[in-house]
């Protein structure tokens, strides 16, 4: 097998399933039908030309009920102290929203932001200014799928950035070392090469330090302030050359002074860290890891990450990120079945994937503010307490299962385990109103009447199956077929409770079709399925997709 050659057979129904489910937060079983029978090919483009679709999303607004601004966007009001956490939190829930929203158009543009978004970590608790989140996302979002040279170069220059590295306070005086590690170790080459060996050296770390000396971020949290950028003050820059170590073919960037010194030395630092052969393998890999598979083994290296590195820094790719994605997204080893069931799931994945599985509709952000608020509160609460917390990880590393020994599997540990089921939990046994008439969770009963034909007439159509139930709770749930001893554990554990025959199913739920106005009869059929469900969720949960 060409590990990296296109996967040209038609995609089936478990395998639109797998494509949906790492290109995206997960998908609906409309966008599984949709994709069914597509060539890899055909489906990544859609995937990738949806992008445009949500490249200028409305803009977070004021989410309270009541004030004379409720509704309104707040982005472009002068700076507001009082209301920073606040609305910090509405642009966390605008992104999350992204994520979850069911337009008809799935896209890779939230996965891929949040890829970056975690590659390129910064964090609100730092930074603080509402502002500079939201212009430092949308740096990231803007260009997720366009180029990593331009990428680098603005993200180096971005407020939030200057603020959370201390890039601020960089100057020739007093020159802050942070960025100039952070770009090499975790943005570009990263520190080591695939077999141990260093990529940079603590030279080479000063020096890049001087070179970025100079730029600073105006009105952070500056009261009433309308507008904030980033300056370049030459007066703060090291104008001496720069001289790097034998990692990087001893390269001299020269010294500048004047206005476009800045600028002029972060290309040449950028071009330089591009140049190492190492950037390209440290960027491919961890797209691998986060699209593919956690574990990076020789084969996988030799077969896969070099080849794919070489195409992303080709001339004819000059760090184009879209063509390096369609490849990896359309490759025969992504679909291959080593990979099919072999990344544990995220709390972003986890509770928004089960929210679009079981088609929780998103109320529009502009009209439906309040009801949106809430729901976005219960996904983002859900990710923090199952330690994903969205534009705050903990580290400039990013989120400890995506860097840590063993990477996605550390979602689940001693805290985590039973919390994960709890938040689920929540969606089978509904209780949360989102507004009047919408109570968030799965709605059992309208299920098992969807898959039963001609519910009213009992005597002449046969009532559903345990088999069926089982079949519908389970359409798309799980990334691998389950076994027959697991089906049959669910239904004559589970759902018969190991006291009665499967076709006590069927006799109760011809009951309840005979008198479908019987609530102690639908409380028992519900009762029933409900804790079936829960235990499948679980099994979901903790099962690799």
């Amino acid at each position: 097998m060409a590990y990296l050659d296109t996967y040209t057979q038609p995609l089936t129904s478990s395998l639109s399933a797998h494509l949906l489910r790492r290109a995206t937060f997960g998908p609906t079983h409309q966008e599984i039908a949709d994709f069914s029978g597509k060539t890899a090919s055909q489906a990544v483009d859609i995937l990738v030309n949806n992008a445009s679709y949500r490249a200028t999303p409305p803009p977070p607004v004021e989410m309270e009920a009541g004030r004379a601004d409720s509704g309104q966007p707040f982005l472009t009001k002068p700076f507001d102290p009082g209301r920073s956490s606040t609305y910090y939190s509405y642009i966390q829930f605008w992104w999350i929203g992204l994520m979850t929203e069911q337009n008809g158009r799935p896209s890779v543009l939230e996965k891929l932001s949040a890829f970056w978004q975690n590659h390129f970590a910064v964090t609100h608790n730092v930074v603080e200014d509402y502002r500079f989140t939201d212009r430092y996302l949308r740096l990231i979002r803007a260009n997720a799928l366009n180029n990593f040279r331009s990428l680098v170069i603005g993200i180096t220059k971005d407020p939030a950035m200057l603020i959370f590295q201390n890039g601020n306070e960089n100057s020739k005086e007093l020159p802050n070392e942070n960025y100039g590690r952070e770009l090499q170790e975790l943005f570009t080459v990263g520190q080591k090469d695939f077999a141990g060996n260093y990529n940079y050296s603590e030279q080479d770390v000063k020096e890049a330090a001087q070179v970025l000396t100079g730029w600073q971020a105006t009105n952070r949290n500056y009261s009433g302030s309308t507008s904030f950028e980033t300056i370049f003050n030459p007066d703060r820059h090291d104008t001496n050359n720069k001289t790097f170590s034998e990692k990087y073919g001893n390269t001299v960037i020269l010294g500048r002074s004047g206005p476009t010194a800045g600028d002029s030395e972060l290309s040449d630092l950028i071009d330089m860290l591009l140049r190492h052969p190492e950037t390209p393998k440290f960027i491919c890999r961890k797209l691998y890891r986060w699209y593919v598979n956690p574990n990076v083994t020789q084969e996988i290296e030799d077969q896969v990450i070099t080849p794919l590195a070489s195409f992303f820094a080709s001339a004819s790719n000059n760090y184009a990120i879209t063509p390096v994605l369609k490849k990896l997204l359309t490759s025969n080893i992504f679909f291959d079945t080593r990979n099919v069931g072999a990344i544990v799931k995220s709390p972003s994945e986890l509770m928004i994937g089960t929210l679009r599985l079981f088609s929780q509709p998103v109320p529009d952000i502009t009209t439906e503010y309040a009801p949106f608020r809430t729901m976005m509160n219960f996904l983002s609460n859900s990710m923090n307490i199952l330690q994903l917390n969205l534009l705050n990880q903990p580290s400039v590393f990013g989120s400890p299962p995506y860097y840590q020994t063993g990477y996605s599997r550390n979602w689940i540990n001693g805290t985590t385990l039973g919390l994960r089921g709890s938040r689920t939990d929540m969606l089978v046994y509904s209780y949360m109103e989102i507004k009047p008439g919408y109570v968030l969770g799965i709605d059992v009963l309208t299920r098992l009447k969807s898959i039963q034909p001609n519910f009213s007439d009992v005597t002449g159509t046969a009532g559903i199956t345990c088999e069926q139930v089982l079949s519908e709770f389970s359409r798309n749930l799980f990334a691998t077929e389950l076994s027959q001893a697991q089906k049959d554990f669910l239904i004559d554990k589970i759902l018969m409770m190991n006291s009665s025959p499967r076709t006590t199913w069927v006799r109760e739920w011809n009951a309840y079709r005979t008198a479908p106005m019987d609530t102690a009869k639908q409380d028992v059929i519900l009762w029933r399925c409900r804790t079936m469900l829960k235990y499948m969720l679980r099994m979901a949960e903790y099962q690799i997709f």
